[in-house]
């Protein structure tokens, strides 16, 4: 992006970069925050509900939360055996 910028064939992406003149600058007080001026990329709709989308996505996490439990038992079970108990 930098590049095509320096060569004048830069074409903003939505949620990604961005031109911004002094003006919209000042507009914004001065912040530079890039959300302020790259905004947010469309996210294309996968049709699947929301409520649907996050009891799927936390039995998920909760699967992985537990085998990370299991996986950091087994670690300090084999630092135990080699003598760096915890």
């Amino acid at each position: 992006a930098f590049d095509s910028f320096r060569k004048g064939e830069f074409e903003p992406v939505k949620g990604f970069s961005a031109i911004a003149d002094l003006d919209e600058i000042a507009k914004q007080d001065f912040i530079l925050t890039p959300g302020r001026y790259v905004g947010i990329a469309e996210v294309e709709d996968d049709g699947e509900p929301f409520d649907e989308k996050m009891a799927r996505l936390t039995s998920e996490i909760s699967k992985c939360f537990e085998e990370s439990n299991h996986l950091q038992e087994q670690i300090k079970k084999n630092l135990e055996a080699i003598g760096y108990g915890m």
